[in-house]
């Protein structure tokens, strides 16, 4: 909706402008999940799942049956007390998981600051959206009031208009009562 020059709305031109350009824009129209990288979906499969109840009983009942079966010696000790090689898998598990973790947190941080700055444009929009109908408004209301201050000055001119035709009437009576007399 673009203004004519003389209807430029109150709200600063630099406001303008910027309001011009986030209706072009849309901040509103914005998905985080497009564009994915084959990496950036791996990361965050890796800390959703890594990250859930269902890894940790899982890894938990690995681990004591791991421990339990060294220990009672069912099966050949592969691993014998204190569990050098568990603790060499969970290391490796550890080494490898934190920065794939850490990727797709970075990512999230991303993501949260393209959103907050889109907030950001979006209350911005608004705001100075607001300030335009005020702006519409308070012209409405002075058009307006304008408007009837017209009327009722054309109503005062009709008034003594009346009252002037009035007297006009009276006098032309009085003189007609009087010349019949």
């Amino acid at each position: 909706m673009a203004l004519a020059p003389n209807q430029l709305p109150l709200i600063d031109q630099d406001d303008y402008h910027l309001l011009q350009q986030l209706r072009e824009r849309e901040p509103s129209q914005f998905s985080p999940h497009t564009g994915l990288t084959l990496g950036m979906r791996l990361s965050d499969a890796v800390a959703a799942t890594v990250g859930s109840w269902r890894f940790i009983t899982i890894q938990s009942g690995i681990l004591v049956i791991w421990i339990g079966l060294n220990i009672t010696a069912f099966v050949q000790r592969w691993d014998p007390y204190p569990f050098i090689l568990l603790n060499l898998v969970l290391s490796f598990q550890a080494a490898y998981t934190a920065p794939i973790i850490m990727m797709s947190q970075n990512r999230q941080a991303d993501i949260d600051r393209q959103s907050a700055r889109r907030d950001y444009e979006i209350n911005m929009k608004a705001e100075l959206e607001i300030e335009l109908l005020h702006d519409k408004f308070d012209r409405l209301e002075r058009t307006d009031a304008q408007g009837l201050a017209d009327i009722v000055k054309a109503i005062q001119n009709q008034k003594e208009q009346l009252d002037r035709l009035e007297a006009l009437i009276t006098a032309q009576a009085d003189v007609s009562s009087r010349s019949e007399q």
